[in-house]
């Protein structure tokens, strides 16, 4: 697509299983953008698209006006701006939509203050099926003017909310997160105790749907349980990531979560599984503790 005048430069840092598809509708959207990840491969890839790679972080930010991060964690975030620093222009906005603690998120807004650089922690949920429909739910945490100027991109991926000011995009998050892991605990639950009482754990699955029950996570990963197909989408790893984080800043908000203690629990034994695992295979976990109970008899299927 012809490039717009009006729509700012962008540099896209990890363009992994969610920062490749996002990028790409971003380009898809007539956006320019520069590429860079450390694996340089993967950057690669979106040059059919039309980006421009980079060898370094810093080269790939120098002179744009909106820089996206999309990475595996807080600390890798915080790196990989500081490397970045001396390509940042005065005025800049920085749009982390990674997965990290609230803390990390404050503390990297306020580490691009120092250098005029303003900020947004905006993660995602959807998973790479949303990423690739640009059908996104955006949870943005920043000063509104500053979120203004960000919408039209983030829109390109998804549908963007100001929830607050910096850090509270991270908090949105973990509480969707919460709701997640929650909800496929107790949809494995529901599916072992119809398997284990008797009934067709498919058909009781069926039956349900349309009442008060349903939900798109009883929808696809109730599927997936019932196929036993924990092949990834959202990892193990990544929702055990979140869990913890909920948990720490439950304690920095001074309350306790003891159903969220419960599930982190949970996914913490399946980290010693499964851990690239769909996080649907929680209900392996409940399995192991359940001693010759288990929902249908189809094999596994799981990340080699």
């Amino acid at each position: 697509m012809k490039q717009s005048a009006a729509k700012p430069t962008i540099a896209f840092l990890g363009t992994g299983l969610m920062g490749k598809p996002m990028a790409t509708r971003l380009l898809q959207a007539g956006y320019q953008l520069m590429a860079w990840n450390r694996t340089r491969a993967k950057a690669d890839e979106l040059a059919v698209f039309g980006a421009r790679v980079a060898e370094q972080a810093a080269e790939a930010v120098r002179d744009v006006e909106i820089v996206i991060t999309m990475l595996e964690a807080g600390p890798i975030v915080a790196d990989v701006v500081e490397a970045s620093l001396p390509g940042l222009k005065r005025g800049a906005l920085v749009i982390d939509m990674s997965s990290t603690r609230q803390s990390e998120a404050r503390a990297l807004h306020a580490r691009l203050a120092e250098h005029g650089v303003r900020f947004i922690d905006a993660p995602v949920s959807g998973g790479v099926v949303g990423a690739q429909a640009g059908t996104l739910a955006i949870m943005a945490g920043g000063a509104a003017p500053d979120f203004d100027a960000a919408r039209a991109v983030l829109e390109a991926m998804g549908r963007p909310t100001l929830v607050g000011p910096a850090g509270c995009g991270q908090i949105a998050k973990l509480c969707n997160q919460l709701i997640v892991g929650g909800t496929l605990d107790i949809i494995a639950e529901a599916l072992l105790l119809a398997e284990a009482g008797g009934a067709d754990p498919a058909a009781v699955r069926t039956a349900i749907r349309g009442g008060f029950a349903e939900s798109r996570l009883l929808e696809v990963h109730g599927e997936r349980m019932l196929e036993r197909n924990f092949l990834p989408g959202g990892q193990v790893k990544s929702q055990h990531k979140d869990l913890e984080n909920v948990l720490i800043a439950a304690k920095d908000a001074g309350i306790r979560l003891p159903l969220t203690e419960m599930v982190t629990d949970h996914y913490q034994a399946l980290m010693h599984k499964a851990p690239q695992a769909d996080q649907s295979a929680v209900l392996l976990v409940l399995e192991e503790r359940n001693p010759g109970k288990r929902v249908g008899k189809k094999a596994d299927q799981l990340p080699t």
